[in-house]
């Protein structure tokens, strides 16, 4: 292997990716250091760093404050609690789906993938109108299982779209010697399939839950007026027409953002794989 030639080409290509890795810091940036700033030091330097004197009591302030029921610890909880729940259905339904869809080989399931893809291109707003009438009617306004519900089904043509397209790829072989063993479909599914769709499904459930975590219009609309508010909405709260708290604005956006950020890094990894095998496929 020879050694590396440093040359002029590859010295403005190393230029341009740290300017460029500095333009996409810059917003995190200012995020910790307004979060980190008293409302003076916002108010006389609002871009130097708060490095002599960072106000640390600005997180503690956003976690007990927020305009709603119980402050925002209490929307982080209900943010923690719809996020999981839409993520667990929405993985089990659009598997299973996706499943059927890839496997069957008839016009019934391709007539499905055509009607999940069409549902994957059309806006949720479409239909906003009919289907706040709908829950308004079954009761499931302002509840848990009410947002949840409908996240899963707005989500599910994406999703499934991603798992038909990596299930696709998928060798049979496992799956016949599964059926020659007396396995039926189901059983072949969860104790042969599910295994090898850890990669779509880790992209799936990061995606979905990256949706789910930062949703604000639905919560806005199907959950206003409730005790159940979630942290786009408890952000939402700190602004107001006469007064408002930025550095608490942007204290409860850090932590807001720090438990999707840490999933991220975690499972950077089987979310790229998941990425391109269902695209590929």
């Amino acid at each position: 292997m020879g050694a590396f030639r440093y040359t002029s080409r590859s010295f403005v290509r190393e230029v341009v990716m740290i300017l460029a890795a500095m333009l996409f810091a810059m917003p995190l940036y200012f995020l910790i250091a307004i979060s980190l700033k008293s409302d003076q030091q916002l108010t006389l330097e609002p871009l130097k760093p708060p490095l002599a004197d960072p106000n640390w009591g600005n997180f503690a302030d956003a976690w007990s404050s927020g305009g709603t029921t119980g402050g925002m610890g209490r929307a982080f909880l209900n943010t923690v609690i719809i996020t999981v729940g839409s993520v667990v259905c929405l993985v089990l339904v659009s598997s299973l789906t996706a499943y059927v869809i890839a496997r069957r080989t008839s016009r019934v399931s391709n007539g499905l993938y055509v009607l999940f893809v069409i549902g994957f291109i059309m806006p949720l707003t479409l239909g906003l109108v009919p289907i706040y009438v709908v829950m308004r009617g079954a009761g499931l306004l302002a509840t848990y299982h009410g947002i949840i519900i409908l996240h899963t089904a707005g989500i599910l043509p994406f999703a499934v779209f991603l798992y038909v397209g990596f299930i696709r790829a998928l060798p049979t072989e496992y799956e016949e010697a599964a059926q020659v063993d007396g396995a039926g479909m189901f059983r072949t599914f969860f104790k042969v399939v599910i295994p090898l769709l850890r990669p779509i499904t880790t992209t799936v459930a990061m995606l979905s839950g990256l949706i789910v975590w930062n949703d604000f219009f639905l919560a806005l609309i199907f959950m206003s007026g409730s005790s159940i508010g979630t942290l786009p909405i408890a952000l939402n709260s700190f602004v107001n027409e006469n007064y408002t708290q930025w550095n608490l604005v942007f204290a409860g956006a850090t932590i807001a953002i720090l438990p999707m950020l840490a999933v991220f890094i975690v499972a950077q990894r089987q979310f790229v794989r998941g990425l391109a095998g269902g695209i590929r496929g």
